[in-house]
């Protein structure tokens, strides 16, 4: 009886405690940090949808509509029901025996049989609860990914994170080692001999308390281990075996290899595959290989050598040596390492006697051919296996019994041991051989030689190679056959979500896997919060453009530096530059070094280069986002690659992102060997299949994910805004737009014009900054920031907090306010005025006339409540100074910046008014209480509602802040020349800061040269 309360007891806390979530999505309770968005909830209906029924999905949801959170939660409260279910039907299973009895259970049982369908079974069910495995392409995504679970209310499930032991080993000795392979032996010798001390410790601590509470990513589980003095590598391994969710890179899923390494069982299990913009190409990657004729030397070496020791320990033996090496445990003999040498001497034969008929493209073979050529070493299925064991034995031989870590050997024969892994990982089925030889291809090639310098003359020349060295690729073009091997071991569904899987009907069909269930989620930002642009055109009218017959084209690359300065100047805080490739990005920073425009930007913007490698790219990404902060810049440029390090998972929300420059289409290289054949590839599935995607389709696709993904780069959350500019002619093509991704298709605009797009972005940025709420940084910009006379910056000061909603539709409350100074809404009780301000616009004028040392400062300015009537509530009783004149000097105009031109009915305009204004500005007043008013009278007049509230909040940051740069920035906006009120920006003179007066005079006269 004890036992049966005890039972009913714990399905009832169960109930109550899944009853707690927020939503309900497909009969699941789903809880959520907070109240999802209609497109979160539609995302998640999808995914549990995928699980209950044991279907497959490709999912897209752009960055920033909380993606990885969705997947989360919705997949783990699947998880929890699910469980639930199993545990009532296991406890129903043994209550309903006959000796046990109980109507109560045989009721319970009943309706959880109606609430799944009627698809339980008592008598045939399965019992095992899944796992769900979270796999993404990086140890860094799977960071974020945890960090994302840690806040939801599933954080007390278990869960760990799988690495290598590059990331993982805290040996002193082992983790000091360069190279991968020496490590695993290492960490191999040392734990068959229980020499390590954190592997010996991992027994004794997997069931530590605070690794059941806490979710550990790989950098918490390395801490743990150096506190607990455990190893993490073996640990999170232990950690696995009771995990509900298991985090891992989604290679070690996809390489069949890397499953058995890590002991990965998915039978059963959920995958889901997060980022799987790249998945197609990781699984051509890990079905494919490539060995040459110098690794099957080096093979023949380090098996040689391992006899040469073998002898000498026989030799010692013969001696009575007693400090011989014969302590030294081998798990081969002298046999198997004369098989072995024979079976590669033999191999060696067979490619050397291989001829190449195309030496230039070198020659291309079915892809059984691999079984043809191995078989002349008669290597053949059923003697794998045998011969990867000894190889593997002996390469653990080489590597551990070496001192030195630069002597150490064995690389080449487990490089050998993964190609037979590879090769013979299908078995030995009919189906499997005629996949090859539809899926694969074997490519021969000459291994290039390495070429002798000119200057090392004392070097003898090299005698031409009797056999050439050859490289056989065995390369797999359909990352189907790697996702169908994974769908035979079992799994219950596969999810295959990303923010750029645009257009879905090519990426499914590539996959080669049933897809029942899909999703072009559309994104939670709405239109005026991105800004999208074709840019045909630099500021020089030189057409963009950087295919491979025009990216050396100097004047190409002298216009795209200036488009990239102008920009800089223009675009506030971060901007991300992202180049087809890392040659195309190393050729332009050379160009643009040599000829003065890399400092030009320089000088506007910090700039930070991706480096082409890892090392050192942390502390590149880490200084760039502290430029970002730094009050005395700009902000700062980051210059990229698509495909790179910077364009995968990396955050640039809101100032460390406020626009991204794609430069070029970033095509695949039209000419390599692997290219090529993959699009022969798919033509020949095209003659079958008329659906299938064609070579030059696919070309095309991969082009614009690599842009889909670095555009993602940017807008990371719903309050988040910024400008895409895509340089590049080629993008205004109607067949490139269709494939960019689904919410961004109804935003692109396109401009041949340089003008035109500055004056686009200047105003999406100004309408950005006083709409959306802007982050609370700590620093803030100089008050005595520089202005550019060249080209005023559009950059916007970071410390506003509280941003108000502005919309042209919309009328705009809770104006924020600094100290007396307070604007309310523009009401119809303005017009009443206009009349009145008609009348006293000749006062106006003359009021402008009056300069003091003292300016009246508009913080004492305060608007009355019946919004019409401007008081000084402040008196100033400093003298009047005569006015200074303004010193016109010859400006040399910038030749890279374009500014729209006017008509000759706007110059006609602003020559009378400034006329007008030159006349009044003669006479002298200096009554300024009575010119703050009518100012600000003519001001409302001339401006729109939202104009005006812009003017406005201008004023507050300037009193405040002081940052002229800005200021200037808005009015030039505000009182342009094409407006006809750039007599009004003329008259601000009389409000500026004493200190920033000389600067806004040579700014007026630069602008009236420019654009008259």
């Amino acid at each position: 009886m004890l036992i049966f309360y005890l039972f009913y007891l714990f399905i009832f806390c169960l109930e109550k405690f899944i009853t707690m979530p927020d939503v309900t999505i497909n009969n699941v309770i789903v809880s959520f940090p907070f109240k999802p968005y209609p497109i979160q909830e539609e995302y998640m209906a999808k995914v549990i949808e995928c699980l209950q029924n044991n279907k497959n999905g490709v999912l897209e949801s752009p960055t920033g509509t909380g993606k990885t959170l969705s997947l989360l939660c919705s997949s783990l409260a699947w998880l929890l029901t699910k469980k639930a279910q199993l545990q009532a039907q296991s406890l129903i299973g043994a209550i309903e025996k006959p000796d046990f009895g109980g109507h109560f259970f045989k009721q319970l049982n009943n309706e959880l049989k109606e609430g799944a369908g009627n698809s339980v079974s008592v008598n045939n069910f399965n019992w095992t609860p899944p796992k769900i495995i979270y796999a993404s392409r990086t140890h860094s995504q799977l960071s974020q990914a945890m960090q994302e679970l840690k806040r939801t209310s599933y954080k007390h499930l278990s869960a760990t994170v799988l690495g290598s032991r590059d990331q993982l080993c805290i040996h002193p000795e082992i983790s000091k080692e360069t190279n991968s392979l020496n490590k695993i032996y290492m960490c191999h010798s040392k734990v068959k001999s229980k020499t390590c001390f954190y592997y010996n410790n991992v027994e004794n601590r997997k069931g530590d308390h605070f690794f059941k509470q806490e979710i550990l990513d790989i950098e918490d589980l390395v801490k743990a281990g150096q506190k607990f003095k455990c190893c993490p590598y073996f640990l999170s391994k232990e950690l696995k075996q009771n995990a509900d969710i298991v985090f891992m890179p989604y290679n070690y899923l996809l390489d069949s290899k890397s499953r058995r390494t890590q002991g990965i069982d998915i039978q059963n299990n959920v995958i889901l595959l997060d980022e799987a913009h790249n998945i197609e190409k990781t699984c051509e990657e890990a079905a494919s290989l490539q060995i040459c004729s110098t690794d099957i030397a080096m093979c023949i070496d380090e098996i040689t050598a391992v006899m040469e020791d073998m002898a000498s320990d026989i030799e010692e033996q013969n001696d009575f040596s007693m400090e011989s090496s014969t302590n030294t445990q081998k798990d081969f003999t002298a046999e198997d390492l004369c098989v072995l040498k024979t079976m590669f001497l033999e191999l060696e034969k067979a490619i050397d006697a291989i001829e190449i008929l195309k030496h230039d493209e070198g020659d291309t073979l079915p892809g059984g051919y691999i079984f043809e050529l191995l078989g002349k070493a008669q290597l053949t299925h059923g003697k794998e296996q045998l011969v990867i064991e000894k190889l593997e034995k002996i390469a653990f031989y080489l590597t551990t019994t070496s001192t030195s870590p630069f002597t150490r050997k064995g690389n080449a024969l487990q490089k050998f041991s993964d190609l037979l892994k590879t090769v013979f990982s299908t078995g030995n089925s009919v189906r499997y051989k005629e996949k090859i030889e539809e899926c694969y291809k074997v490519y021969i090639q000459l291994e290039e030689q390495k070429k002798t310098k000119q200057n090392e003359v004392w070097e003898k020349k090299k005698m031409p190679l009797k056999n050439e060295s050859k490289v056989i690729s065995y390369w797999c073009f359909s990352p189907g056959f790697s996702m169908q091997q994974l769908m035979d071991q079992g799994i219950r569904s596969v999810i295959l979500t990303s923010g750029t899987l645009s257009p879905l009907k090519p990426f499914i069909s590539e996959l080669g896997i049933p897809i029942e269930i899909q999703l072009e989620n559309s994104h939670i930002v709405k239109g005026d919060q991105i800004c999208v642009s074709v840019l045909s055109q630099g500021p020089d009218g030189y057409l963009l453009n950087s295919s491979f017959n025009t990216r050396n084209d100097p004047k190409y690359i002298a216009s795209l530096g200036r488009t990239v300065f102008n920009f800089s100047c223009l675009i506030p805080h971060g901007l991300l530059v992202f180049f087809p490739s890392y040659p195309i990005m190393k050729k332009c920073k050379e160009e643009w070094q040599n000829a003065g425009v890399w400092t030009k930007i320089a000088d506007r913007k910090p700039i930070y280069v991706e480096p082409q490698y890892k090392n050192g790219f942390i502390n590149v990404m880490n200084e760039y986002y502290q430029k970002i902060k730094d009050p005395s810049c700009k902000g700062a440029i980051f210059m990229a690659v698509c495909r790179g390090k910077v364009s995968e998972g990396l955050d640039f929300a809101n100032a460390n992102g406020r626009a991204v420059l794609i430069t070029g289409l970033p095509f695949p290289p039209l000419k390599d060997a692997r290219v090529i054949l993959k699009q022969r590839y798919l033509e020949e599935i095209k003659k079958r299949d008329k659906e299938a995607l064609s070579g030059q389709q696919w070309y095309q696709l991969e082009a614009s994910r690599a842009v889909n993904q670095a555009i993602g780069r940017i807008i990371r959350h719903k309050n988040d805004y910024g400008a895409i500019i895509l340089c590049d002619c080629r993008f205004d093509n109607p067949s490139f737009k269709k494939h960019l991704s689904t919410w961004l298709r109804p935003h692109i605009k396109s401009f041949t014009s340089f003008g035109i797009i500055v004056k686009e972005l200047k105003d999406f940025f100004r309408y950005a900054e006083y709409t959306f709420p802007q982050p609370n940084l700590t620093n803030v910009q100089s008050a005595n920031s520089h202005v550019s006379l060249l080209a005023p910056s559009a950059s916007f000061d970071t410390k506003v907090s509280r941003a108000v909603k502005v919309t042209s539709k919309q009328k705009i409350e809770n104006l924020p306010t600094e100290d007396n100074f307070n604007i309310d809404s523009y009401t119809k009780e303005d017009e009443k005025d206009k009349r009145l301000v008609e009348t006293q616009k000749k006062d106006l004028f003359e009021l402008l006339k009056t300069e003091s040392k003292p300016v009246i400062n508009f913080n004492d300015c305060k608007l009355k409540n019946d919004y019409t009537i401007y008081e000084l509530t402040k008196n100033i009783s400093e003298p009047v100074t005569k006015r200074r004149k303004i010193k016109i000097l010859p400006i040399e105009v910038n030749e890279h910046l374009s500014v729209p031109s006017t008509s000759s009915c706007v110059d006609r305009e602003h020559a009378e008014n400034t006329k007008y204004f030159q006349q009044i500005f003669e006479e002298t007043s200096t009554d300024k209480k009575a010119l703050g008013k009518a100012y600000l009278k003519e001001v409302k007049r001339s401006l729109s509602e939202t104009d005006y509230k812009i003017f406005a909040k201008i004023i507050q940051n300037y009193t405040k802040i002081g940052n002229l740069e800005e200021l200037l920035d808005i009015l030039q906006n505000l009182f342009s020349l094409n407006k006809g009120l750039f007599h009004l920006f003329i008259g601000f003179k009389h409000f500026i800061k004493k200190q920033h007066i000389s600067v806004f005079e040579d700014h007026v006269t630069f602008i009236t040269n420019t654009q008259k």
